[in-house]
């Protein structure tokens, strides 16, 4: 299906929304039939069949860009053959499979674009409210729509209403964006000592990478992640983060989260406006 819109993006941009909307339609087929069955995976991970028919379409769309893909539902290559890559999609088909077992809408859809390690464009769509993220980090503007009943975008150009944007910090207050699945004592050790530094401290709750989002579009002003992610999971949100001016930091290094390493595992990090 090809988007018809107004919206003036890239090729590879619309190739990623496009997957992202169909993908979504896939995934709620699944959702909306209450009888799916819930496999576990190698890791102890959650999988159903809407995490694997959301896969097969997005390879439907990105396979013919002929830019290698990393998914977490795709079978991972070696990384002897990965470090020749310059350029690759890094994909998580469904983003919150346990949001989307618990029926709590807090899933999405994850499609990034990353060049010579690091995030250059990224899509998180929201299939039960119809909500689209995106953003290329060279435009440094990150947008927000929200899609018809039939999943079309608007048929109208991007304007500033389109736009997201960080809150404006505040001495008196913070609002910090905690999982709904992975909350642990490192992070309620690091909440508490911020308690220690603001007058009034908010704990923002929200499954999947709609946390990044949260930050992005200034319903939150830090997100603390001290718990294990992949790549696939963080590489849309890094995107969208980035390209409103917030940076995504390893605790390990200091240094924004890298892509395609040996091990596709995150270390721990740090989102603050």
């Amino acid at each position: 299906m090809e988007l018809k819109t107004n919206l003036k993006i890239s090729s590879l941009l619309k190739t990623a929304i496009d997957a992202s909307i169909e993908a979504g339609k896939a995934i709620l087929e699944v959702y909306e039939n209450t009888d799916f069955q819930v496999h576990e995976k190698g890791d102890k991970s959650p999988l159903t069949a809407a995490d694997l028919n959301s896969n097969k379409v997005i390879n439907e769309y990105l396979v013919p860009t002929q830019i290698p893909i990393i998914s977490e539902e795709n079978k991972q290559l070696d990384f002897e053959v990965r470090k020749q890559w310059e350029t690759c999609w890094m994909v998580d088909p469904l983003d919150g499979t346990k949001e989307f077992i618990k029926r709590n809408g807090e899933f999405t859809v994850n499609i990034a674009l990353i060049h010579d390690g690091a995030p250059v464009l990224g899509v998180i769509y929201v299939p039960v409210t119809r909500e689209l993220y995106f953003a290329e980090i060279k435009d440094q503007k990150a947008f927000k729509l929200v899609l018809n009943e039939n999943h079309e975008l608007p048929d109208t150009p991007l304007t500033a209403s389109n736009q997201i944007h960080p809150g404006s910090e505040s001495q008196s207050k913070i609002r910090i964006v905690g999982s709904r699945s992975h909350m642990n004592s490192d992070t309620e050790h690091f909440i508490s000592n911020i308690k220690e530094q603001y007058e009034e401290v908010e704990i923002v709750s929200k499954g999947s990478s709609l946390k990044f989002c949260l930050v992005a579009e200034g319903k939150a002003d830090i997100y603390p992640r001290f718990a294990p992610t992949m790549e696939w999971d963080t590489a849309a949100g890094h995107a969208i983060c980035k390209a409103v001016g917030l940076q995504v930091i390893s605790n390990d290094t200091n240094e924004e989260l890298p892509y395609n390493k040996e091990n596709l595992l995150n270390s721990h990090f740090l989102i603050r406006n």
